[in-house]
């Protein structure tokens, strides 16, 4: 027997299996995220960059129009994520570039995606179960580009482990299966390896989570980011490589040649802030519109048949309670057979998305019915005590997908995001459909077309570089150059880990804008709303180095107050128009449109109607107001009621002296029935003859009741009724329906669910 154990066979199998093992461990502690290295020896801040003014870009634009020497190469038309990527491509292998925009960078759907970046956990799950090579080649083609994203924006974007949660043991080794292959599939460029949690451990990660039934969780690992951010650093990288942009500047029709071809040779555009109209040259033109792709290309041929069919996602913010700070969480199955993710963002946490058909429009709003229901499959996940609240929805907002159309479906149902390149007869490139996680490789391959098209190989200085072109910022960020922030400014750390997160190295030039705070701590940095990490720096930031031109440019893109919070983004409106005016030199009456403007577009974000400003002030009241609020003595004129993101808890959602309106409507039904509870089904009643409450429908009741747990309650007492108003409220706040005609619901395949875009 010893002579066995020492034998030479024996010897080789420990020494290979030593090896094996030493091999595997090197491999597993040098696996995982790689998080690049700034590329500055130096922690002195860099140098700041300024960009050419906007009139600059304007006066480039008009002098191609002027003199044919100045013509461009490529006339971008869009400024999402797929223009402002084929911008950075082109302009980067020195090709002369223009982008115009009709609105503002990321204005569509490019800032209203899931903010995830990732290969398609449920396309890798259509590809295998229904045997589907083209969904395989788009996990493949998602998992490399997810690597890059990561790499060449790496303030931007950052890993997010998702949970699915597992109620049946049966789907522990499908799941598992499922996120090793997806695992397997990224290579090298996974970023960490899934695993199995227990359910005590799976509790411990997110402890909101349903625990009856529960039998345990899957982890796997994708990336986030901050759309509108990325897609500002896509522009400014593509006007550090050279590129003319603009955005608020529309095309207004395509100018062909004049010698019988009727190939295109440039655009007649018009600024839409002046009014101002002139025309632009180029070798090409390029149509990256996102929804609207077939409006330009019905405007280059009339007869055009439609290519995209429009999709709408919706999406809810919840406050940060709702999930935990590092863990996103995925429902792989909901009621109707759609995906819906729940993910921490910015501080609070994010919840969609919807998938429905959808008519083009400049500004989507999200519906009453899609709101509610994603609230419904989030109460099914999270624990009974938790109250999901429709009060709670502080912001939501619907998006546009750009699917590629089959002509012969009826719906969304068939489509895949799957992007498509179409040359018209006039020489009309247009790029549509994708998805933001692949934007480079679309724009790669878009470029490579246009070259191609348009014989621009002369022009061409070198190869497509994207994969390792750092994007403005990146340079000189580390993931701890907040603490330099901090040091060098005196700003709390909350903020300044806001401002390296979003910013990068520009961080320091947006931190030499802030103005002292007047206070012991923190010395700069004055906060545009209180809970939210924003400063005033931001604003006069995004006037002067990001292109900003309306206070909707700020509030939304620049700065994601918006997103985050309907009412705290209103609330912070005045000063940020005031700030906007001194920068750009608004007179009053521009102020007031702009005021205006952004007060409707709020609404498109969630905003209840009739919602108003709250003063920020820490200023003391008067004598006056302090007694008449005591005593409930406010003019009616002047009161108003709370929006539904106010109210927190159920005494707190009433003015002063209606609980006691309250309770003496409840009493004396009491007292007439010698009671001192009432049915449940008369309480209806009640409430509709209460002040205020005559609007209340009876599936309003139905839903407040199922909500708050009293729906199989045979009576109530007046603290429940109490609680029963509140809720109510908070739907009579919610924003009504644009339409009485029922949203048509679709049972979506897995491969069009969740994700973003």
């Amino acid at each position: 027997m010893l002579r066995k154990l020492v034998s030479r066979r024996a010897f080789a199998v420990v020494s290979g299996s030593t090896a094996v093992a030493a091999a595997g461990g090197y491999y597993y502690l040098n696996s995982g995220p790689t998080y690049p290295p700034s590329t500055k020896e130096t922690r002195r801040p860099p140098q700041p960059w300024t960009p050419p003014s906007r009139q600059q870009m304007l006066d480039a634009l008009k002098s191609s129009g002027d003199d044919p020497s100045q013509e461009f190469d490529l006339l971008i038309v869009g400024g999402g994520a797929t223009g402002a990527g084929v911008a950075v491509d082109a302009a980067s292998r020195g090709l002369k570039v223009a982008l115009v925009e009709r609105d503002d960078f990321s204005s569509g759907t490019s800032s209203k995606s899931t903010k995830l970046v990732h290969g398609g956990v449920r396309y890798l799950q259509k590809a295998v179960m229904e045997l589907d090579y083209e969904q395989y080649k788009l996990v493949v083609e998602a998992l490399h580009e997810r690597r890059i994203f990561l790499q060449t924006a790496p303030y931007l974007s950052a890993m997010l482990p998702i949970m699915l949660p597992i109620y049946k043991y049966w789907q522990v080794p499908y799941y598992w299966a499922g996120c090793k292959m997806y695992d397997l599939l990224a290579g090298k460029e996974n970023m960490e390896s899934s695993y199995l949690m227990s359910k005590g451990k799976a509790l411990e990660a997110f402890p909101m989570l349903k625990q009856d039934g529960l039998v345990g969780a899957l982890v796997y690992y994708d990336g986030q980011h901050n759309d509108s951010r990325m897609n500002m650093a896509l522009i400014m990288t593509a006007v550090q490589q050279g590129a003319t942009v603009a955005n608020h500047v529309e095309v207004t029709s395509l100018d062909k040649d004049s010698n019988g071809t009727g190939k295109l040779q440039g655009a007649r555009v018009r600024d839409t802030l002046t009014g101002k109209e002139w025309n632009v040259r180029a070798k090409g033109i390029i149509n990256a519109t996102g929804p609207f792709s077939d409006a330009l290309l019905t405007m280059d041929n009339p007869d055009h048949k439609p290519i995209v069919q429009a999709s709408s996602g919706t999406h809810i913010t919840l406050p940060n309670y709702y999930s935990p700070r590092t863990m996103g969480l995925l429902d792989p199955a909901t009621s109707d057979g759609r995906v819906i993710f729940f993910l921490p963002w910015q501080g609070n946490t994010i919840a969609g998305t919807t998938d429905t058909p959808a008519e083009v429009s400049t500004t989507p709003r999200a519906q009453e019915e899609d709101i509610r229901w994603i609230l419904e499959e989030v109460r099914r996940y999270l624990s009974p005590d938790i109250k999901v609240r429709r009060g709670d929805v502080l912001s939501a907002w619907a998006g546009l997908r750009p699917l590629v159309r089959n002509p012969n479906a009826a719906s969304t149902e068939g489509l895949v995001r799957n992007h498509m390149i179409h040359v018209s007869d006039s020489g009309l490139l247009t790029i549509a459909g994708g998805k933001w996680t692949t934007y480079r490789a679309m724009a790669e391959e878009t470029v490579d077309k246009a070259i191609e098209v348009f014989g621009l190989q002369d022009r061409v200085k070198r190869g497509c570089v994207t994969e390792q072109l750092r994007l403005v910022g990146s340079d000189g960020w580390s993931r701890n150059m907040f603490i330099g922030l901090v040091q060098r400014y005196g700003l709390e750390t909350e903020v300044a880990r806001h401002l390296s997160e979003n910013y990068g190295d520009c961080a320091w030039t947006v931190c030499s804008l802030a103005q002292p705070t007047g206070k012991a701590w923190p010395l700069h940095g004055i906060r545009l709303a209180p809970g939210y990490s924003f400063i005033e720096a931001e604003v006069r930031y995004a006037c002067r180095h990001e292109y900003a031109e309306t206070a909707i440019d700020v509030i939304a893109r620049r700065c994601r107050l918006s997103f985050l919070n309907a009412q705290a983004a209103l609330d912070a409106l005045p000063r940020v128009v005031e700030i906007m005016a001194e920068e750009l030199h608004w007179p009053a009456a521009r102020a007031k449109a702009e005021t205006a403007a952004a007060m409707d577009f709020l609404g498109s974000m969630g905003l209840p109607p009739g919602a108003v400003p709250r003063r920020l002030s820490s200023e003391p009241k008067s004598v006056v107001e302090c007694v008449e609020n005591v005593l409930g003595l406010k003019r009616g004129s002047e009161r108003r009621r709370r929006a539904a993101q106010e109210m927190i808890y159920s005494r707190a959602q009433f003015e002063t002296g209606e609980v006691d309106a309250l309770r003496s409507v409840f009493d004396g039904r009491a007292n007439a029935k010698g009671a001192e509870r009432l049915e449940t089904k008369e309480v209806y009643e009640i409430v509709k003859g209460v002040s205020g409450f005559e609007e209340v429908r009876p599936k309003d009741y139905e839903y407040v009741l199922e909500e708050a747990g009293f729906a199989r309650s045979p009576d109530l007492g007046f603290d429940e009724f109490v609680e029963i108003c509140a809720e109510l409220k908070e739907v009579l706040f919610a924003p009504a329906p644009r339409s009485t005609v029922t949203t048509e619901r679709l049972r979506i395949p897995v491969e069009k669910s969740g994700g973003g875009v």
